[in-house]
């Protein structure tokens, strides 16, 4: 299998309130489908590109460029309302390792939450739970409700889930940076084994010298439109 990311003349409008300040994002997407919401902002515009097995893209662009909203088009987490997105490969995003979890379920019982939001197989989270749970060094608290959990510990839980399995395409907004000082030296080794084993790399970031490092493309954005695309 030969892994690719296709774009076709991509473009995504979201309600107003999704991407302002103080906006409620995702609930305020679940508005807009219904359609309670009806004033649409279009925040990605006449987007095209190819990527093939073995690129390493970087995305660059100021704040509110279109990086991260580009990312969730990848993923499938934003369809886009204009062109095609294809891919060939298994896709894992870094974008919130939060999101997604539930508050009253257990340390466990979130590992295969977050991990079937993802699209991870119920077999492959039940093989890699006890790995999740010691790379995250919180074994011993596998029983205990979330909301007991530190936003430390939640973060490393978060970052374990998401990494447990390699990817044909990773798909990151910037590289981890912060966390827990016992964790990071962990958590670094981790996302660059991800990012080497991967087929395919697409990373967001503002370093300009981390993106010519660990990139061989660049794509960059400008409200929402792409000036860039090439090596």
């Amino acid at each position: 299998m030969t892994a690719f990311i296709r774009v076709y003349n991509v473009s995504l409008e979201l309600p107003t309130d999704v991407h302002k300040p103080g906006g409620k994002g995702y609930a305020d997407l679940r508005a807009s489908l219904s359609g309670s919401v009806r004033y649409q902002t279009t925040v990605l515009s006449g987007i095209n590109f190819a990527v093939a097995d073995g690129d390493r893209v970087g995305v660059m662009g100021l704040n509110g460029a279109g990086k991260t909203t580009l990312l969730r088009v990848l993923n499938g987490a934003f369809p886009p309302t204009a062109g095609v997105v294809r891919t060939e490969g298994t896709r894992q995003s870094l974008l919130n390792p939060m999101l997604g979890f539930s508050e009253y379920a257990s340390v466990a019982e979130n590992i295969f939450l977050r991990g079937t939001a993802m699209g991870l197989r119920y077999r492959q989270l039940k093989i890699a739970a006890r790995d999740i749970l010691e790379f995250a060094g919180l074994a011993d608290r596998a029983e205990y409700p979330l909301y007991s959990l530190s936003s430390g510990q939640r973060m490393r839980l978060g970052f374990s889930i998401s990494t447990a399995v390699q990817p044909d395409i990773l798909l990151m907004d910037e590289w981890l940076s912060t966390g827990d000082a016992s964790f990071v030296e962990r958590a670094q080794k981790r996302l660059t084994d991800r990012f080497d084993g991967s087929r395919i790399a697409v990373i967001a970031s503002h370093s300009t010298s981390l993106l010519r490092k660990t990139c061989n493309k660049a794509i960059v954005l400008d409200k929402g439109r792409m000036r860039f695309f090439g090596d």
